[in-house]
């Protein structure tokens, strides 16, 4: 009896093990950075709230070398990465390779140092389907101005849009376009990863008129905001997988936002909606978001190549 539980014991933890392990990394191995290559920091900031009322928190990712150079009087531009739903910010760490991937091209010359901000906003429900919107379910839009605020405060950051980059995956996509476009003097950086362009009665969004749908649908509203977009120079990334069934209309959406004088890059990598294409890409959207951040100001003509 007394093996028989052992057994059963040791079966029970493998079968948890599993399941967290797959939670955690979703099948990928942990990430490690290569031998002889600097890593990075990763830290928790906690702060109250004033949007959802309530204690909530944000990751940050703090490249090689940050304390040094933050106490030589350097100051860094931000990437804000926004979560899809059935996710969190720590996916982009434990799934995405966000830090593995920016240690590799700070070691390769292929980038400049950045912070990464992950906020971990949820709305309390497995799916956690917060649109990154004001809606019924909360002030979520509000939340991540108030944390662009918070690390203006507690890090040394370029405070401004040409020091601001917005991206995310899937609803985080979304959001990313959403939030970077309703205020086009907070972010001069917007990447969407396999993200979608108009919002729908459903979710967050449960009986919400058709002035709140359309004004949360990027690509219902971009043409009224073409005057804002002619006079401050924004940067547009979009991707999504070559097979993915989720994702539409993103050609259709980089031609309105080109004719509007912003400089848009596209990309079909193969690849559904998934982490697998996410995780592949990460190095693809950090080179992107970071050339950007430290160009902000320049004239156009550049074209970024995913390749």
């Amino acid at each position: 009896m007394v093996l028989a539980a052992a057994f059963l014991a040791t079966g029970i933890y493998g079968a948890w093990a599993y399941v967290h392990d797959y939670e955690v990394y979703r099948g990928f191995p942990p990430p490690s950075d290569p031998r002889g290559i600097p890593t990075g920091t990763l830290v928790e900031a906690r702060f109250q709230s004033p949007a959802l009322g309530r204690e909530d928190s944000y990751m940050v990712y703090e490249p090689p070398g940050f304390q040094r150079l933050a106490a030589a009087g350097y100051r860094f531009p931000v990437l804000y990465l926004l979560h899809g739903t059935v996710s969190n910010a720590l996916h982009y760490v434990n799934v995405g390779r966000v830090g593995v991937a920016l240690d590799e091209l700070l070691a390769a010359h292929r980038t400049r140092p950045f912070l990464v901000v992950m906020p971990e906003s949820s709305d309390g429900s497995f799916i956690d389907d917060t649109e990154w919107a004001n809606s019924r379910k909360g002030a979520y839009e509000t939340e991540v101005i108030d944390i662009v605020r918070q690390v203006d405060q507690h890090f040394p950051t370029i405070a401004d849009r040409s020091g601001r980059a917005i991206a995310g995956l899937s609803m985080g996509g979304y959001g990313a376009l959403n939030i970077g476009l309703h205020d086009p003097s907070i972010f001069g950086v917007i990447e969407s990863w396999s993200g979608y362009f108009t919002q729908t009665a459903g979710g967050p969004f449960a009986g919400a008129s058709r002035a709140t749908l359309d004004y949360n649908s990027p690509a219902w509203y971009a043409r009224t905001i073409a005057a804002a977009l002619h006079q401050l120079p924004l940067h547009v990334f979009l991707y999504s997988g070559r097979q993915d069934k989720v994702t539409r209309y993103q050609s259709r959406f980089a031609r309105e936002l080109r004719s509007l004088g912003v400089g848009v890059s596209t990309a079909e990598p193969p690849g559904v909606h998934d982490w697998r294409l996410w995780r592949a890409e990460m190095p693809v959207a950090l080179r992107y978001a970071g050339h950007w951040l430290y160009t902000a100001r320049a004239a156009g003509g550049y074209r970024f190549r995913a390749g």
